[in-house]
């Protein structure tokens, strides 16, 4: 794990460094159509009455990761549950632990909160990120995600 680097919540004036790896992710994912968003994404990171949180990792003085978070209600948990729906970190880094390190922290704010679970989804083909997500989680839910646009 890479001592060096911290996590933090994003500031305000970060919206250009934040959106450098915003975007690097849209890529990852191939979609750029979401990108037409970013600014209303943006402005619900920086509302602080909007549940979306967003921490980034810092190392160098550069912000080379980002995480986005939120609570929302369940039908299966008395308590609110945390949905981890983007992660991010700059492709020469991985391996890192700075992705270890952005999970962690929205691990903590979940329990400060007290969140019941934190839970997220990646590509089945993002071999990468699953090494990590399979060794902090223990492996597969065995549930498989299914998706409508409306």
């Amino acid at each position: 794990m890479n001592p060096n680097a911290t996590v933090r919540p994003v500031r305000i004036d970060e919206r250009s460094h934040w959106q450098r790896l915003w975007e690097l992710y849209l890529d990852f994912y191939e979609s750029p159509d979401v990108a037409t968003g970013s600014d209303s994404l943006w402005s619900r990171i920086v509302d602080p009455e909007s549940p979306i949180r967003a921490l980034v990792a810092e190392l160098d003085g550069t912000i080379v990761g980002l995480v986005h978070f939120f609570p929302h209600e369940s039908t299966w948990q008395d308590r609110p549950v945390c949905y981890l729906q983007d992660l991010y970190v700059d492709e020469g880094l991985r391996g890192q632990g700075i992705g270890e390190k952005l999970i962690d922290a929205v691990v903590e704010a979940a329990r400060a909160e007290g969140w019941a679970n934190v839970y997220w989804q990646t590509a089945a083909d993002n071999v990468t990120a699953r090494r990590l997500y399979d060794r902090l989680t223990g492996g597969f839910s065995g549930f498989l995600v299914y998706e409508l646009d409306v």
